[in-house]
This record gives C-alpha cells, structure tokens and sequence, in this order.
C-alpha cells in the first residue's frame, strides 16, 4: 500500500468515526448498522499499514473508535441474548443471532489451534475473560469438549444475568458452565486452577490496559497452561486492540494466525512458561496457508460472505519446536 492510499484508508476511518460520534445511540439500528458495515468493508482487506505507528492524533481517534466498536458489539449482543432469553429453551433458536455461523467456524479454528499444543486434549477447565452477555465461544467450544467445565468472567452482572439464562435450560451446559461478575485483576490464585484462559478481544482496550491484563495472567496462571488471546492485524486495528506477541511476557508464544480474509480478529496461542524463561529472539517462521474463513466483526451487519480462496497468514514463533498449524 502506497502513502496515498494509506492516507485514503485512514482519511476514511476518520471520516465514519466522525459520524458514529455523532450518533445519539449505538444501539443495533439501520443508521448503525450502515456505519459499522462500511467501517469493516474498509478495514477489512489485507493491508500493510501499521496502525500503531500512525500520528498521536490518529491514534486517539482509534483508541475511541475501538472504544466505539466495543459499546455497538455489546449493545447487539444484548439485544439478541435478551430476545433469546424470552424463549423457553434459548439455546434452539440461537441460529436467529446474525453471526452465529461465524463463531461456529472462528470456535472451530480455535479449537483446531488449541489442539495443536496443548498436552491434555480434554482440558479440565478453562476460563473466558470478558464472556459478555452471549457466551458464544464457551457455548461452541463445550460443543467440542464434552468434559470441561468453562469459568466465564465479566465485570457487567447484566451481562452474565443474561448469559446465565441462556444456558439454564440446558441440562448439559448448566452444569459446566458458570459465571462470575468480577474484574479479572480482582482474580488471582483462582487464575492457577484453569488449563486454558481465552482472553476477549476488547478486554483492555488499548496497549498498556491489555498489557497490564497480561501481566497479572502471567503472574497467576499455571506454569505450562495455556494463553488464548484475539488480536487484529493491519487496517482492522482500527476495530480491536493489537498484540504484539513481543508484549506477552512470561509466556512462550506458540503460534499467531493472521486472516486475510473475512475473518477479522487474529489469533495468538501462548504458553505460560513453567519458569523465569532466558531471554533469547523468538524464531520467525511464515508457515503455509490456511484455509479462509468468514468473520465480520460483530458490529457489522455484514452477512452472507462466500467463502474464497483467498488464504490466511500463520506465523509460527516458538524458541523449541516449530509446528505448522494446518
């Protein structure tokens, strides 16, 4: 991507957020939607730019669109969790929730990293920080691992009330799936007991709350459990936070999954070291192609993608051993 249209991309951005600030709500409506569709088309290709390295003005206007995107994705789905809730079983109608295909297949793509480097393909419990008011991640994935129990964490009781609800009815799920209504840095030695913490794309909206999130992971997981965290790359850090695998420290990053396609968020699977690590660079392996896969962001309301033949970009760091995901 030449300056120029690196200047287009980010006059663009510039030019919606001016118009979603405007907005008197961000709740799921046709003016949203409309916005939030276009944010996404823009964002979405594959792009050089680093988001991160743009102007201090620049990047306070991303700080508070993301800020934006996070309060329109939480307010959709609350919508769709509490009109799932007025059924009597939610659970058999949840396919009515506009992205409901594209967690099944982000939950498969998880599920498949996962399984590459854990040691224990039956995990006992796993926690999800910043679970939300629908639970999509721990619903899909106990699809797929039938034993575990999943620990969901978030700081808004009306959030968990309604993700509650949604699995009471279900004589699997709500003996394996809990919630608790707390900060995570209010968590600590709770944090050793779990196998596996999936850490939500929007907890810590910015470099230094996410790496302080980080930090007290690091301080309080289990030595040799696993760290599952979604990030963005390129033109979508305008939409989510961006990790750098360089920031998590205390852990061995394992694997990083950048789409480049539909699907927005990247994926980073790290291992908690089992002690203090010597500090050496990180091997750099770009490894093959996966598949594409279809995910628009949740504040969007973009739906029927076809799949492509367009690939992702898997990069594998690791100090020991090298694994190619796919």
């Amino acid at each position: 991507m030449g300056c120029d249209q690196e200047d287009m991309l980010v006059q663009k951005v510039c030019e919606i957020y001016d118009s979603i600030s405007t907005l008197e709500s961000l709740k799921p409506s046709k003016d949203v939607n409309t916005l939030f569709t276009e944010l996404v088309l823009i964002c979405m290709p594959p792009s050089p730019i680093d988001v991160t390295k743009l102007s201090v003005t620049i990047q306070e206007i991303r700080s508070k669109l993301i800020r934006l995107c996070g309060q329109a994705e939480g307010l959709l789905e609350s919508h769709f969790s509490t009109l799932l809730g007025s059924f009597e079983t939610p659970l058999d109608h949840i396919n009515i929730f506009p992205y409901y295909t594209n967690y099944l297949k982000l939950g498969h793509l998880e599920f498949t990293i996962l399984n590459k480097h854990i040691s224990n393909p039956n995990p006992n419990r796993i926690a999800f920080i910043g679970s939300g008011p629908l639970p999509l991640t721990s619903i899909v994935l106990a699809s797929y691992l039938r034993t575990t129990t999943f620990h969901n964490y978030d700081v808004d009781p009306l959030a968990n009330k309604l993700a509650l609800n949604l699995v009471s009815a279900d004589a699997d799920l709500s003996k394996r799936m809990f919630f608790h209504t707390t900060d995570v840095m209010d968590v600590s030695n709770v944090l050793n007991d779990y196998d596996v913490v999936f850490l939500a794309a929007l907890v810590g909206m910015n470099k230094e709350e996410k790496s302080t999130v980080i930090g007290h992971l690091a301080e309080y997981m289990a030595p040799g459990s696993i760290l599952m965290l979604r990030s963005a790359h390129g033109a979508r850090g305008f939409l989510y936070p961006v990790i750098d695998p360089s920031d998590l420290i205390g852990f061995e990053v394992l694997s990083v999954f950048h789409p480049m396609d539909e699907v927005i968020n990247s994926v980073i699977i790290a291992r908690k070291y089992e002690k203090k690590p010597v500090l050496v660079h990180p091997v750099i392996d770009h490894q093959g192609l996966a598949p594409a896969m279809v995910l628009p962001t949740k504040c969007s309301e973009i739906q029927g993608f076809n799949h492509t033949d367009r690939s992702g970009m898997i990069e594998e760091l690791a100090i020991h051993d090298q694994e190619q995901l796919i």
